[in-house]
């Protein structure tokens, strides 16, 4: 059995899609599965076992050429797509881009979410399956697992996140760094401040006492990581805070994250792509949600903690608010240090 999952972006999004694989490979130990996702995050999906082949989508660079050159350039990305017959094609994104996609490719049944669950209309061209989706599907793994046990109910759905392949290199390239670093058999707790949206972030403030109260711990060494310019700029202002005993993490590769959180004690962040990844890979987590329901995206288990917002307009979903300042501060340093330290207590260090 052939299938072709369509999950293009964004890293979170395609990280939660994950435990499809496991379903699906409960069903055969002999069906192969092809990922469709944009080029920037193929990456993650390397070296994953359960996948056949990684698929990847360069819509960044074809939006850059002539409308002729990028014409040409989708026929031939089409052409080559289409020359692959699955028995199945599962469209897990929902919008028209993947729609898009979901539409050129050969499957003898496309299965994707009905009306009230997609993002965009469009989308609803492209499948021939349209999956409702039930009140214990809320979870964003859930809503992935609903339209695969659609198709085929016979899986079995126990994986809660995951799985996800540590890249062997980056995993030496990461075991080397921390070794030329002074932890001094501290547990290492990931720092990650940055999210795609503003009305996600939680107050540079906070960020700061919580790294002065981890690094005063004693046991804990807080461990900053950014992906651009401004995230940088808040992990050195966190660090500072901390007179530089909070290290400031170099950026590396998609894959060296990747190793990295596989690496260290704990990872705390906003709903951004870290905090999902190192569920993935097993690495408890503390996540902040604001804008954002807790209880549809953050990860699920017992070595997990997340932490709503308690203002009444709490995952209202906006990406401009007059009451940003004020959300961003309502997660209070208290709580999430308290989440912390139940975590490290009650776990084994990973070292």
């Amino acid at each position: 059995m052939k299938i072709l999952i369509v999950k293009v972006s964004a890293l979170g999004d395609v990280v939660h899609a994950l435990p499809v694989l496991a379903y699906l490979h409960s069903l055969s130990s002999e069906i192969e599965i092809d990922w469709l996702v944009e080029e920037g995050f193929a990456p993650v999906l390397a070296g994953q076992p359960l996948i056949n082949e990684v698929i990847p989508l360069q819509t960044k660079r074809w939006r850059q050429l002539s409308p002729f050159k990028m014409l040409r350039e989708l026929k031939l990305f089409a052409t080559q797509l289409r020359q692959k017959r699955y028995d199945f094609v599962f469209d897990l994104q929902g919008n028209s881009k993947s729609g898009f996609f979901t539409l050129i490719s050969r499957g003898c049944a496309k299965y994707g979410f009905d009306r009230h669950q997609v993002r965009e209309w469009p989308n609803l061209l492209a499948t021939s399956n349209h999956v409702a989706l039930g009140i214990d599907d809320h979870h964003v793994v859930k809503r992935s697992l609903a339209v695969v046990r659609a198709a085929l109910p016979a899986g079995n759905e126990t994986v809660l996140a995951g799985p996800l392949a540590v890249d062997p290199t980056a995993h030496k390239a990461i075991e080397q760094q921390l070794h030329q670093t002074e932890i001094n058999q501290r547990r290492l707790v990931v720092l990650h401040y940055g999210t795609t949206w503003k009305t996600k972030l939680w107050s540079l403030d906070n960020w700061q006492q919580l790294a002065q109260q981890l690094v005063e711990q004693g046991d804990l060494l807080p461990v900053l990581t950014w992906g651009n310019d401004e995230e940088l700029k808040a992990a050195t202002a966190i660090s500072a805070a901390t007179a530089g005993q909070a290290l400031v993490w170099p950026r590396g590769s998609l894959p060296e994250l990747v190793a990295l959180l596989d690496h260290v004690d704990l990872v705390v962040g906003c709903d951004t792509g870290p905090i999902h990844i190192a569920a993935a890979l097993g690495t408890p987590t503390v996540s902040l949600f604001r804008v954002t329901d807790a209880s549809r995206n953050a990860p699920i288990g017992e070595n997990h903690r997340s932490l709503q917002t308690p203002m009444s307009c709490a995952c209202c979903l906006l990406k401009q608010c007059d009451k940003d300042e004020e959300c961003a501060a309502s997660i209070t340093v208290a709580d999430v240090y308290q989440a912390i330290i139940e975590l490290t207590t009650v776990l084994s260090p990973k070292g």
